[in-house]
């Protein structure tokens, strides 16, 4: 197993608020045990806290947790972005990891004002990318003048030492969302595919696990936590609604039932609203033997979406075992 796999464990969005907190920090407490490589921060209008203080509370309270945070260019202006960057390796000595999107929920958008189309929203993001590396790279003062955002001899104070620069991930899957990741040399995401085997284009996935001693366990218990239903579904339809995001989609419209396919691959959580992903289930060497599989594809990043109860962490833990990864 490659030791530079990373995995950034997270949490359902949709859990209530006064689990948030407790949960999201468990996890970053298993992230940092386990010898992962941090935990994943939402944005967004619905968030209970903003990724940014989470990510301080985060780091304040773990040793080596490194947080992947969403930034939305909705939400905030790229020297700020910069800054929080640099406040972060300031006061800690510790690097983030920036997950840039552009989607929210339409009426998030309307609410805030925001009236750019899909693609122009990716085309801002790359200016977006462009200004903060800019800003967290060069000695000099910026200066640029772009159609979303333009800067005047604009610099940063402090400087970001090069071994604290940020990794610039995208998840989104429409053919702008590859042109940006393409043009700013940001690592592109790919959800996890139904063929295991050579449906992985990109050099990070997105997927969630569940895992037991023995397949037959994992698939029993799997369906007993994650069960079907029909309000649940139609929760996911009425989001559909409120969405132009491409991946969003294409996962909905799949044609997947929800069962679980012979090589471990379940669409379920996500169809019920769930998470924000595709399952793998299996046995912990199963597990262990498709992420060894990954990283030969030459997967180098994962976004691992658990249930972070003390129960499943551990399961997790064997499974990741099995294939080196902690």
């Amino acid at each position: 197993m490659s030791t530079t796999l990373r995995i950034f464990p997270t949490v359902p969005r949709n859990l209530p608020p006064r689990d948030h907190v407790d949960q999201l920090l468990r996890l970053a407490r298993f992230s940092d045990d386990s010898g992962l490589t941090g935990i994943l921060l939402f944005a967004g209008n619905d968030t209970v806290v903003e990724p940014w203080p989470m990510a301080q509370h985060i780091v304040a309270n773990t040793q080596r947790c490194s947080p992947l945070i969403a930034v939305n260019p909705a939400y905030m202006h790229p020297f700020t972005v910069a800054k929080f960057v640099s406040s972060l390796a300031l006061l800690h000595g510790r690097k983030v990891f920036l997950n840039m999107i552009t989607g929210a929920a339409m009426s998030d958008l309307q609410s805030l004002g925001e009236t750019l189309s899909h693609d122009d929203r990716y085309a801002r993001l790359g200016e977006f990318v462009h200004v903060v590396r800019q800003l967290l790279t060069s000695a000099r003062p910026l200066t640029f003048k772009g159609r979303f955002y333009g800067v005047e001899h604009l610099q940063l104070r402090p400087s970001l030492p090069p071994a604290l620069m940020p990794e610039f991930l995208i998840a989104g899957q429409s053919d702008a969302a590859h042109r940006v990741a393409q043009d700013t040399g940001c690592l592109m995401m790919q959800m996890l595919p139904p063929d295991l085997d050579h449906g992985i284009t990109s050099p990070g996935v997105n997927l969630g696990i569940f895992t037991r001693p023995t397949r037959d366990q994992a698939r029993h218990e799997a369906t007993l936590l994650f069960r079907d239903n029909a309000d649940k579904r139609a929760l996911l339809d009425y989001s559909m609604a409120q969405t132009d995001s491409v991946w969003k989609r294409r996962l909905r419209d799949s044609g997947e039932t929800g069962d679980i396919h012979d090589n471990g691959y379940w669409l379920l959580p996500y169809l019920t609203f769930e998470a924000d992903c595709p399952y793998l289930v299996g046995s912990y060497d199963e597990i262990g033997a498709r992420l060894r599989q990954f990283t030969e594809q030459n997967v180098t990043t994962m976004i691992l979406d658990v249930v972070a109860s003390d129960h499943e962490l551990a399961h997790i833990r064997k499974a990741l075992a099995s294939c080196g990864v902690i």
